[in-house]
């Protein structure tokens, strides 16, 4: 009697062993992605889709996405978040307070750790990395993904961090504390036109410090600018070439929300919903250059959302009317191309979990995101044990 259970026990072991090693392979069947490519139009609410369309821009990214959800935004400390908070959740995984970035709502100074970005994370799997971004190259959102500082005001504390990085490009307006000495003595190729841009070939590191309209749907008129679109592809065209490990690009169009902000004054903004709708239409074009290398490709994942709302931009008279030049909680679109289940159609998600749905899209192991740089702890750690022992000499004598 006592044979036949311990055989049955085995028996049961055995099974519970092969179920445990079989279902999470069955549960994590989806496609995995060698590349992804995270755009964020910088404000971009759902009625800035509708608003583009209603003057008479012919959207790409909703009309031929492969899956629409939504995103629920907000920050650790506030029902409205700031670009800062609001990228951070969309960079670490993570939610934190307002102006914070790339930081914990406790650690503000980075004390204890860090939590570490999809580009880091990346980057130290031996992936390419890059940042095209149409607000200076130390705004809040490019700041959140290559960066970790207890205000978006820190400029040149986030700009000596990404000239650090070892990230592979690094592309948007000027940052005024970018010393050119120091991005070459870290291994970057300085580029400041659109020439210097188109110039560059693979296996080459890039900082980008453009001046100019980088956000409009045409060139500038000295031609020397270059345009959102062009920015991204080129991007694609330098992180792809001889690249068997994959890469992760995030593209942001900031201008959707810079220009949502403005009030008229008729003189410098006399038509903010043009300008809006200009911007829509330059991220729309970046994103059709985006999917288009993902339908080509054929091992990318692209997600387009936002990291909040500006403006409380909704119909009053029947006419979609900006009643505010501020940030709202409303939600804002999750566009997936490439993938109907990263992002089931019509599912909501917190702003958090969107680079944790890329991780698992990407194939990392459960634990490598959201993580922490253990390394700070440590030297905590060390430190703490030092002045115990030296409190323990002390108390010899």
């Amino acid at each position: 009697m006592k044979t036949r259970v311990k055989k049955l026990l085995s028996t049961l072991l055995a099974l519970s062993l092969v179920f445990l090693l079989v279902c999470p392979a069955f549960a994590d069947a989806e496609k995995t992605f060698k590349n992804v490519i995270l755009m964020i139009g910088d404000g971009m609410g759902e009625n800035h889709l509708l608003l583009a369309r209603e003057h008479g821009v012919d959207l790409f990214m909703d009309e031929n996405c492969d899956a629409h959800g939504f995103s629920r935004t907000r920050s650790y400390s506030d029902l409205v978040t700031d670009s800062a908070a609001g990228g951070t959740a969309l960079a670490c995984g993570i939610r934190t307070i307002n102006y914070a970035v790339g930081v914990y709502p406790f650690d503000r100074t980075s004390k204890l750790a860090v939590p570490r970005s999809l580009t880091e994370v990346a980057r130290d799997r031996g992936m390419r990395t890059g940042i095209v971004t149409t607000d200076k190259t130390s705004g809040a959102t490019p700041a959140d993904f290559t960066a970790h500082t207890a205000s978006r005001e820190n400029n040149e504390d986030i700009t000596a961090q990404q000239i650090a990085s070892g990230f592979d490009l690094l592309w948007g307006n000027k940052e005024t504390s970018a010393d050119p000495a120091a991005i070459a003595a870290a291994g970057w190729t300085l580029v400041t036109t659109r020439a210097g841009m188109e110039a560059l070939t693979p296996g080459s590191r890039s900082f980008g410090q453009f001046s100019g309209d980088t956000w409009r749907t045409t060139l500038a008129p000295d031609g020397a600018t270059p345009m959102l679109p062009a920015m991204t592809a080129k991007a694609l065209e330098l992180l792809s070439a001889n690249n068997n490990k994959g890469f992760f690009l995030m593209v942001e169009g900031a201008h959707i929300d810079k220009m949502s902000h403005k009030v008229e004054d008729g003189v410098h903004y006399p038509s903010k919903v043009t300008r809006t709708v200009d911007a829509v239409k330059s991220f729309d074009l970046a994103v059709k250059a985006a999917a288009d290398f993902a339908k080509k490709d054929g091992h990318t994942l692209v997600l387009v959302t936002a990291d909040h709302e500006t403006g409380n931009l909704y119909p009053e008279n029947g006419v979609l009317t900006f009643h505010s030049g501020e940030h709202t909680s409303a939600d804002v679109p999750v566009l997936v191309f490439g993938s109907k289940t990263v992002v089931k159609n019509g599912e909501t998600l917190e702003n958090y979990r969107i680079p944790i749905r890329l991780a698992k899209a990407l194939g990392w192991e459960e634990a490598a995101f959201p993580s922490a740089d253990p390394g700070r702890v440590l030297r905590l750690l060390l430190q703490i044990k030092d002045l115990l022992g030296q409190m323990q000499k002390m108390t010899q004598y």
